[in-house]
């Protein structure tokens, strides 16, 4: 049994590191990279294999790091989650801001980006409606993950000395 906590561990923080790292690519590399190839007619190419493969990525590492999270904290599940145990604040904040950008992910960016990318029959209206707030939801994620990294590092440490002394 001692075995899950590890594995959750290393998934928790595997999985976090690319969506995290997939969500600044989207927004500091592939925006401004789409805008120039768009400019010089080569976005096919991003839309095509590029942006599909990623957002794959993304959406399933964004589940993987919050189900490895949520087994991490075991029984203290709810005590983080609702706030019932104040040892467990911090990681609860953390929990909480990975939950709202989860939802983001899956509820707001990934819907949208399918009409983007024409994966569902979308209209130009619709495509420009999708573009805003597929944009809007991943830089909501982008501002989200600095205090969420903070909270989830100051929780985790909180309970690893806990541990460790």
């Amino acid at each position: 049994m001692e075995y899950v906590p590890a594995l959750a561990r290393w998934l928790h923080f595997m999985a976090g590191v690319m969506w995290i790292g997939l969500l600044y690519y989207f927004n500091f590399v592939q925006a401004d990279a789409m805008k120039a190839a768009q400019a010089d007619g080569t976005a096919a190419g991003i839309t095509k294999h590029v942006a599909p493969r990623a957002l794959l990525y993304f959406r399933w590492t964004a589940v993987v790091t919050w189900f490895a999270g949520a087994t991490l904290l075991g029984i203290n599940f709810f005590n983080a989650f609702f706030f019932w145990d104040a040892a467990f604040y911090a990681i609860g904040v953390g929990a909480w801001l990975g939950t709202i950008m989860l939802f983001n992910v899956w509820v707001l960016i990934w819907p949208n980006q399918k009409k983007i990318l024409g994966i569902v029959q979308a209209t130009d209206e619709q495509k420009n409606k999708a573009r805003r707030v597929a944009f809007l939801a991943s830089r909501t994620n982008t501002m989200l993950s600095i205090p969420m990294l903070f909270f989830m590092g100051a929780g985790a440490s909180a309970h690893l000395a806990i541990f460790f002394g």
